[in-house]
Formats: C-alpha cells, sequence, structure tokens
C-alpha cells in the first residue's frame, strides 16, 4: 500500500507476492507444487487400487470354454444337442447331458459320428440301452450315416457331474438328489442331511442301500411318512 507521503509500505505479515491473474492470493508456482505433489500421491493409490479391480473383474468374469468342447464345430455341437437329450433309462426325468455322461461328440469324416460316454459306474447295465438311444436319434439326422459309441471310463462319472437343472428336475420327480462331494472354489460344507423332496423336511430315515437300481437308496421321510429315493453320491 502507499503511504500519505508517497512511499510504497508492506502490511504486516502480508509479504509482497507478484499478483498472477487467476492465481487468487497471489500464490506462486513454488507454492502449488508441494500441494500437486501431495495430490499425486493420494491419487496413486487409487489408481493402482481401481486397476487391481478391473484385473479381478477380468479374471472372474471371464468364462472358460466348457471342458472337451473348446474346439468343436457348429455341426458337432448339434449332434452333441441331440445326443444329449436322450433321456437316461434308469432315470428318465433327466437327459443324457443333464447326468453328465455324455462326454464329447466328433466328427471323424464325412457322414460319420463318434460319441463318448461315461457310466456312473464300471458295468453300469444301461450304458448299452444309452448307446442304443444316441445311436437311432443321431441316425435320424440327415447326413450321418454311421454312429459309433465309446465308452470312456477315465475321468470316471461322478454325482458331481449332474447339472443344476438335472438336480432340481430329480427332485421334482421325488428323487432326492445326491449332495455335492467336490468343489473347484475350495473345502466343501458336507450337509448331512438327505432332504425330503416332498416336504423339505431333513428328518428323514434309511429304509434300504438299494432301491430300483444300485446307483439309488431307498428313504422314508418321518415327517411326512412318505417313502423317496435318494441318488448316492459317488
Amino acid at each position: 500500500m502507499v503511504s500519505p507521503d508517497g512511499t510504497s509500505t508492506a502490511r504486516a505479515g502480508s509479504p509482497d507476492r507478484p499478483h498472477h491473474p487467476g492465481n487468487p492470493g497471489g500464490a506462486t508456482r513454488a507454492d502449488a507444487a508441494p500441494r500437486e505433489a501431495e495430490a499425486d500421491a493420494e491419487a496413486a493409490p487409487r489408481e493402482a487400487d481401481a486397476d487391481a479391480a478391473t484385473r479381478v473383474s477380468d479374471t472372474t468374469t471371464r468364462e472358460a470354454p466348457a471342458p472337451g468342447y473348446a474346439d468343436e464345430t457348429p455341426l458337432e455341437a448339434e449332434l452333441r444337442a441331440l445326443a444329449g437329450s436322450v433321456p437316461d433309462p434308469e432315470l428318465p426325468q433327466v437327459s443324457l447331458a443333464e447326468l453328465g455322461v455324455l462326454r464329447a461328440v466328433h466328427l471323424t469324416g464325412p457322414g460319420r459320428v463318434e460319441v463318448e460316454l461315461t457310466p456312473t459306474y464300471t458295468g453300469c447295465p444301461a450304458v448299452e440301452t444309452m448307446a442304443e438311444d444316441v445311436v437311432r436319434v443321431l441316425r435320424e439326422r440327415d447326413g450321418v450315416r454311421e454312429v459309433a459309441v465309446r465308452t470312456v471310463l477315465s475321468p470316471p462319472w461322478s454325482t458331481d457331474d449332474i447339472t443344476a437343472e438335472g438336480r432340481r428336475k430329480l427332485a421334482g420327480a421325488g428323487i432326492a438328489p445326491p449332495r455335492p462331494t467336490a468343489s473347484a472354489d475350495g473345502p466343501v460344507t458336507l450337509d448331512l442331511a438327505i432332504r425330503c423332496p416332498h416336504c423339505g423336511s431333513t428328518d428323514t430315515a434309511l429304509l434300504s442301500r438299494f432301491s430300483s437300481t444300485a446307483c439309488k437308496a431307498l428313504r422314508r421321510c418321518v415327517t411326512c411318512r412318505e417313502p423317496f429315493d435318494h441318488v448316492k453320491e459317488l
């Protein structure tokens, strides 16, 4: 400020600073630098966290091709759907695809198809009927002249191969589906109780280790008194 005698004086506590347009209070670049450095340091962890979240999202949402089906042609996918629609001879409520016994369908030449089936257990008598039904269904498709069914024992079938839709259909038909025995995500909490498919009660009792087929046990619900089959875990 200017004194009455024309000399320039500075207000106490307010050192002279050159005024820069658009820079309120006359702040200099030197004053702003520490604040900008501090802001950059605070933003860096947030950006790193965002990048990490993006990477996790990418790896968890991307779906891998189904095992054995990654390289199949559109025609092989169509034939697999036809073969998979065949009902299981012992559990007609579910299809071979829902039961998890259909492993793959391959074109081995013009009009020639090879199907891979895995029985629910070695020596299962139903596998022959499965093969006959698959051959019949595929031969009805135009262009298919020869169908060969090959039994594959490794890896062995497991009740974990039954799809969620297959389990739902079993329960809807009054058959208790098997409990999970393995998980790709970590340890499995085994539910020891077998739920009645009729009333949902977990108060059930074993009547026989074998029912109409070797893969099922006969149980009875203590609550509603209804007997029911239970697909045994393998």
